[in-house]
C-alpha cells in the first residue's frame, strides 16, 4: 500500500470513527436543573398557598421522580382549604426521542404528557397531555416550566375542555431550598 493510499483510507475512515465516538446528546439536559428540593407559592383556582417539591433521578438514572405537596389554607375562595399531593415520573422515550411524564394525583387522576418541541425553548419546557385516566376525554392539560435561573422556576398548569383554548388553573413559583 502506498503512503497516499494509507492517508486516503485514514481520511475516508475518519468521519465514520468521529461519528461513532461523538458523545450522545443528554436527553435529560433540559430538566437537570430541577433535581433537588424546592419551595414556593401556589395560586389559582384552589386559592393561594404554599408548595414544596422534590425531584430526583431513580432506577439508575433512567427516570426522574417528582413528589409535590400544595397546601391551601381555608380562605374565601376555598372555605375548607386543602392539601393536594401528586407524584410524577419523567422518562425519555428513545423511540420518539422525547421526554414524557406521567402524573399521579391523589384524586385518582393520571395524566400522560409529552414535551411539545414547537412551544419549548432552552428556558421553557411545555408538556401537553396525550391521555388521561379518570377524567373526561374532552379535557386536555398543559404543564409549562419557565426557568428563571438555576435556583428559580415557575410552573403553569392549564386546562382546556372540548376544544376550547387553554385557561390557567394554577401557577406555582419555586425557589430552590438551600441546605
Amino acid at each position: 500500500m502506498t503512503k497516499a493510499a494509507a492517508i486516503l483510507l485514514c481520511l475516508i475512515g475518519w468521519p465514520t470513527w468521529a461519528q461513532v465516538q461523538a458523545p450522545k446528546p443528554d436527553a435529560w439536559a433540559p430538566m437537570r436543573f430541577m433535581v433537588g428540593d424546592w419551595q414556593g407559592t401556589a395560586s389559582g383556582e384552589p386559592g393561594t398557598g404554599t408548595v414544596v417539591r422534590h425531584y430526583e433521578f431513580i432506577l439508575g438514572g433512567q427516570f426522574m421522580h417528582e413528589r409535590n405537596t400544595s397546601t391551601f389554607p381555608p380562605q374565601e375562595k376555598n372555605k375548607a382549604g386543602e392539601v393536594h399531593e401528586h407524584w410524577s415520573l419523567f422518562s425519555h422515550d428513545k423511540k420518539r426521542k422525547t421526554l414524557l411524564f406521567r402524573q399521579f394525583h391523589q384524586e385518582s387522576f393520571v395524566v400522560t404528557y409529552a414535551l411539545n418541541p414547537a412551544l419549548s425553548t432552552p428556558s421553557r419546557l411545555v408538556f401537553d397531555s396525550e391521555q388521561a385516566e379518570n377524567i373526561p376525554s374532552s379535557w386536555k392539560a398543559r404543564e409549562t416550566y419557565d426557568l428563571i435561573s438555576a435556583d428559580e422556576f415557575t410552573e403553569t398548569f392549564e386546562l382546556s375542555q372540548a376544544g376550547k383554548p387553554f385557561a390557567v388553573y394554577s401557577r406555582n413559583h419555586f425557589k430552590r431550598r438551600q441546605p
